[in-house]
């Protein structure tokens, strides 16, 4: 999110992930990311195994629920494997990616192709020759070689996957005859998107409908990515379209239908965690968030988010209830 990916509903949802990467992914992210913690870090207690003998990990958390939920399920990973943890939430990935350089921060939920297209328009400039591509392995690749000179040590990435998506209303789709992204295009209809103020400038969200979509966007209404108050706008005809993300389990409560993104606008963007190297770049902490990683899906995203969003489950018990289900803890 993904800011995927940057900045996923009410709760401040996902993506950040998901949801708009710079220069070349989501951002959800996740990601595009509502704001949950302002400018600075906002820590919560997260606890300790041991007496946290390994030491204390601070993870980081974005403002949309999925980002939220995987700080926990790795806050309660850390947890188990000895360390005194606690997480931090900062609104966007443009404020979490310099604190886990510096060391404010030691791990991150991340989207393979938002972060490596951040990073590369960090260090080589907004118009910089994209990277990622919906290849894991060669996204995953061209990140880590960006993020080694950082500080940064990227680990494995997983099957479960998010994207940014775009939604419309079933009546709007049903009208015009919507299908895909390419039939919004054609269809020649003004759209005003609810999505996070930095679609903007990314270039897989404004910028990347208008150029591979040809869709006329009048605007954006910056209510995060996938908020409630963003599907609320959309719902009642304020706005026509919504960034979200493919993980976005509430989409059906507010009569909204995701467009296939038919050209392939969004990369790769699966979820892996991101570590400053000096601080938690030991083999046991990615030993602990490897267990993650291999169990985690696509639809298990889908159905944590579904727990927060539309049930009100705290993201602390989803993970720990997911966590115990798994026989992770």
């Amino acid at each position: 999110m993904s800011e995927a990916a940057t900045s996923k509903p009410d709760r401040k949802p996902r993506r950040a992930r998901t949801l708009l990467a710079a220069g070349g992914a989501v951002a959800v992210l996740a990601t595009a990311l509502t704001a949950c913690g302002g400018n600075s870090l906002e820590k919560e207690g997260g606890g300790s195994a041991d007496g946290g003998s390994k030491g204390e990990l601070v993870i980081g958390s974005a403002g949309f629920t999925e980002s939220q939920i995987m700080a926990e399920l790795y806050s309660k990973l850390l947890t188990k494997a000895g360390y005194s943890t606690s997480i931090s939430k900062l609104k966007n990935r443009e404020l979490y990616e310099p604190a886990l350089e510096k060391g404010e921060i030691d791990v991150v939920p991340e989207y393979a192709a938002t972060l490596a297209e951040f990073l590369n328009a960090k260090e080589n400039g907004p118009k910089a020759k994209p990277v990622a591509s919906n290849d894991i392995g060669k996204t995953t690749a061209a990140l880590e070689k960006l993020a080694k000179p950082r500080g940064l040590k990227v680990l494995p990435a997983g099957d479960a996957v998010d994207q940014n998506a775009f939604a419309v209303t079933e009546q709007f789709a049903k009208k015009h005859k919507l299908k895909t992204l390419s039939d919004l295009g054609k269809s020649g209809e003004k759209v005003k998107l609810a999505a996070s103020d930095e679609c903007e400038e990314r270039p897989f969200c404004r910028p990347g409908l208008e150029k591979t979509y040809d869709i006329d966007i009048t605007g954006i209404d910056p209510k995060g990515v996938g908020t409630t108050q963003a599907k609320e706008a959309v719902k009642d005809g304020t706005d026509q379209m919504v960034l979200t993300t493919t993980t976005d389990a509430t989409l059906e409560d507010f009569g909204l239908v995701l467009l296939e993104d038919d050209k392939g606008l969004q990369n790769a963007d699966n979820v892996l965690p991101v570590v400053n190297a000096k601080k938690a770049g030991d083999k046991k902490v990615s030993a602990a968030l490897e267990k993650l990683t291999k169990v985690l899906t696509t639809k298990d995203l889908a159905d944590l988010n579904r727990k927060v969003d539309a049930e009100r489950q705290k993201p602390k018990d989803v993970a720990e209830e997911f966590l115990k289900a798994e026989k992770l803890l």
